[in-house]
């Protein structure tokens, strides 16, 4: 395309986006949506071939009854958590509050789990394109509301620029509903018409349009939100003689975790919020085990031959196509194995990921920082705090990365596709279990590693191919 028609492209892309409400705030003003602008997205759709994005909606289910399963076997988190809770301060105080909840006997009856499976497209030596995963999030797994708006931006983009027949390459999609309608459930299910949805946020909301989708969903069913964050919670909630919680006086059915997968979200006092939450009636999403069965550490641990096979003994399908989705996944623990890891990552460590046990982006380690790291702790149990993965390398496409006061230019980019899934047990019964969704997220290849708000990632659409 001619740069006269790109230019006019852009023009319309952002205003559609603002009609179409990708929306978020601003860096001078994350709190305040007086002044906001259109989210970061991709000028057209990336492409994705049709099998492998089908591969990945139908593996979904399976892994989140997989991570459901983990949740509750404590002798598996006990063993795979055993190295990583004894040098990582933060995940051992998330292991705390398991400990102490499941000492005392879970006060929850049900519970309710969002995850996003994230998986890149990896062009093998072979000339094949195959579905590798990154990794699951089971906590604060967003941008479900905002990628459900962006189909019709990039619609409208390929009409305008003559790609009618293109445009219909794109799905709809609404993770937003799916999460909500989950939530639903689980409302229904604690059985109060008065108790409220909390959805517990953090103290900047630059992204608060994104989840703002869902919380609308769920007012149109008449389920009442609030919104609170763990300063909230110290001061003003509490439970009562059953456990049930309560914050300015309306009773919580459910608790949806927008914040708290970071060290800096807490406090002591929001520690200990945290703590009455999880020994409370209210179900949470994700619960102090969802949360733990998310780790990296756990992750790698699921990777082992035979633990697929622990979690599904009578299905050697789901074992398979769960399998058929992991890449090298590496133990860093103390004795023989780790040493082999560590030798093998310092020799070429641009083959390889670091990752420690955080969420929200831009944690991960990469080539010459690996050396770095792993020399200064290959000797002690530090080491143990980290696990490391094969480097995916997807295919690179070239695109333009529309974001707020940059110039308009020809990238070489990098995508990757998330699954949405939403599930609900009550007691051992499984009464939702659901792919709700799909999240492209795309970067300029110049960047390793970073999420929306840091200025890296930008939405973007799959266009099947």
């Amino acid at each position: 395309m001619n740069e006269a028609l790109i230019e006019d492209l852009q023009k319309v892309a952002k205003d559609t986006a603002l009609l179409q409400g990708v929306l978020m705030r601003t860096k001078e003003t994350p709190n305040s949506s007086e002044v906001v602008s259109y989210a970061p997205f991709t000028l057209f759709p990336s492409p994705v071939p049709r099998s492998l994005f089908e591969q990945a909606r139908q593996v979904q289910t399976h892994f989140n009854l997989l991570v459901d399963r983990i949740s509750q076997d404590a002798e598996f988190l006990e063993q795979a958590l055993a190295s990583t809770i004894k040098v990582d301060d933060f995940t051992a105080k998330l292991f705390n509050i398991y400990r102490q909840v499941k000492q005392e006997g879970c006060s929850q009856v049900m519970c309710i789990k969002r995850y996003r499976d994230i998986q890149n497209l990896v062009h093998g030596s072979d000339g094949n394109t195959s579905l590798k995963q990154i990794e699951i999030n089971t906590i604060a797994a967003g941008l479900g509301g905002l990628t459900s708006r962006t189909p019709d931006v990039h619609r409208h983009i390929l009409k305008v620029a003559g790609q009618v027949e293109e445009q219909k390459k794109i799905l709809d999609n609404n993770p937003a509903a799916g999460f909500a309608e989950a939530i639903a459930k689980a409302w229904e299910l604690y059985g109060s018409e008065r108790a409220v949805v909390m959805f517990l946020v953090g103290d900047v909301e630059m992204i608060q349009f994104d989840n703002r989708f869902a919380e609308y969903e769920l007012w149109s069913r008449n389920i009442a939100v609030i919104r609170r964050r763990f300063d909230d919670v110290s001061k003003r909630a509490s439970l009562d003689q059953n456990k049930r919680l309560f914050i300015d006086g309306k009773e919580v059915a459910i608790v949806y975790f927008w914040n708290g997968y970071m060290p800096q979200n807490y406090t002591e006092q929001g520690w200990e919020a945290s703590l009455m939450m999880e020994r409370s009636r209210a179900v949470k999403c994700p619960d102090i085990s969802t949360h733990l069965a998310g780790t990296k550490k756990v992750q790698q641990e699921m990777s082992r031959p035979g633990v697929l096979e622990r979690f599904f003994p009578d299905d050697p399908k789901a074992v398979a196509q769960i399998r058929a989705t992991f890449a090298g996944l590496y133990s860093l623990d103390m004795g023989e194995e780790g040493d082999r890891t560590v030798a093998m990552a310092i020799a070429n460590p641009d083959h390889f990921v670091l990752k420690p046990q955080r969420e929200g982006g831009g944690n991960n380690i990469y080539g010459e920082d690996i050396c770095q790291v792993l020399e200064s702790v290959k000797e002690n149990s530090e080491r143990c705090a980290y696990i490391l993965m094969d480097k995916i390398r997807p295919q690179p496409v070239r695109n333009y990365l529309l974001r707020s006061g940059s110039p308009l230019k020809l990238s070489t980019c990098l995508s990757e596709l998330g699954m949405f899934g939403a599930y609900v047990r009550q007691g051992k019964g499984m009464v939702l279990n659901e792919c709700t969704g799909h999240l492209l997220r795309t970067k300029s290849d110049e960047h390793s590693d970073g999420g929306l708000t840091a200025g890296v990632a930008v939405l973007d659409n799959p266009l099947l191919i």
